[in-house]
């Protein structure tokens, strides 16, 4: 009688172990990673990228087609100092840094022939923001973006994403030596859209990226940041708001790898959850590798629950794989309001209400304060009361 193997069958996000088993993926950067869709199969809500988000809702995502031109309306505004390119597969920088890992992502890589590329030259400090207006007007559709900040130059970038589509994004972030650049990406789309986006960002030798992402509006939005801190004295700042209404879904899968020497990440999201079915995900990678000597970093989240019926999950990990650093911490909080900070608020005259909206002005204004524009500051926080207002009133 003739012995036969068989091969186990493959179990998706996982890899095989010597015994002949699966042992799922659980470090961030042992993902695979590919420009091709076909190496990533569709998601079955199994795997540990994907096991938090709701699968069902965004499945015309995982369908490896082209999408109609036009179903996202994009308009820039930019000072004239700003090169706008466009760049073709195989043309640089595109590609430098971005690498997909996951299926939406490689989708998009492979259908959008051609990314916009916006650069800030050498040495030049922009005094107004770029804007860069997303508009869907329903369907599904794909985008690359590149940003570029050449060395020594210094400016702010905003995305701000409205109306309805099923939209998959990648934007490429890079930060040449001694820039400065910061990324605000604003999802305030209608209740019905979907929108998955994977940010991925080098940042070189004494540069720094402040990376904001607020999400607002959507059906399920899900921005993935991940920054690669790869020059010695590098900077990475990473900070998020979200406001999660009844059957919303809104998630961030934060990756920072501390790869040079010297360098400093502080990763701080904050989240309020208000209705049922109302759900947040935050999970918070930090990777210090061996040659990352002298790290300082520190991540955390926060969420405050308003209401019965919502749930914010929240999984920080952190890997050392030197011992020669300044420090390293990572935190997690998810609670309901503070008793006694009520009592004070009313015991000083204030109605229950008003001192509720004080708390959560207060506890999410920390992260909108960092943005540094004051008009869109002064709009977030009209968003917040909003919300608040809609919470009282349901």
């Amino acid at each position: 009688m003739t012995a036969t193997t068989q091969a186990p069958p493959v179990v998706p996000g996982s890899t095989a172990h010597t015994d002949g088993r699966w042992v799922p993926i659980q470090t961030r950067s042992e993902r695979p990673t590919s420009t091709d869709p076909t190496d990533f199969p569709v998601p079955t809500g199994r795997e540990v990228n994907w096991k938090h988000t709701p699968t069902d809702r965004i499945g015309a995502l995982f369908a490896d087609e082209a999408g109609p031109h036009g179903v996202v309306e994009v308009s820039v505004s930019a000072p004239d100092a700003v090169q706008q390119l466009v760049l073709r597969k195989g043309d640089a920088p595109r590609g430098e840094v971005f690498v997909p890992e996951d299926r939406p992502s490689a989708i998009a890589w492979s259908h959008e022939e051609e990314a916009p590329l916006l650069r800030i030259p050498a040495d030049v400090e922009l005094d107004e923001p770029v804007v860069i207006d997303l508009v869907g007007t329903g369907g599904v559709a794909h985008a690359h973006v590149i940003l570029e900040a050449m060395p020594h130059s210094r400016g702010t970038v905003v995305l701000r994403h409205s109306g309805t589509a099923q939209h998959a994004q990648n934007v490429e972030i890079i930060v040449r030596d001694g820039a400065h650049l910061e990324v605000v990406s604003v999802q305030q789309w209608d209740d019905d859209a979907v929108h998955l986006s994977a940010h991925q960002a080098r940042v070189d030798r004494d540069a720094t990226l402040r990376h904001i992402v607020v999400s607002f509006g959507g059906g399920v939005v899900r921005v993935n940041p991940s920054v690669e801190l790869a020059g010695t004295g590098s900077r990475g700042e990473l900070y998020g708001l979200s406001y999660s209404d009844a059957g919303q879904h809104l998630e961030s899968q934060v990756y920072l790898h501390h790869k040079g020497a010297e360098t400093s990440g502080d990763v701080l999201y904050k989240g309020a959850l208000q209705g049922e079915g109302a759900r947040s995900v935050w999970i918070g990678d930090v990777l210090i590798g061996p040659d990352a000597v002298g790290t300082d970093s520190y991540e955390a989240n926060r969420n405050l629950v308003l209401t019965d019926g919502a749930r914010a999950d929240s999984i920080p990990n952190l890997e050392i794989e030197t011992g020669d650093i300044r420090g390293a911490g990572h935190a997690s909080a998810t609670g309901r309001f503070d008793d006694e900070q009520l009592f004070y608020l009313q015991s000083r005259g204030i109605r229950e209400d008003e001192a509720r909206r004080l708390v959560v002005l207060g506890f999410l204004s920390d992260i909108v304060q960092r943005i540094g524009i004051p008009e869109l500051e002064a709009e977030l926080h009209q968003a917040i009361e909003r919300e608040l207002q809609e919470g009282a009133a349901s």
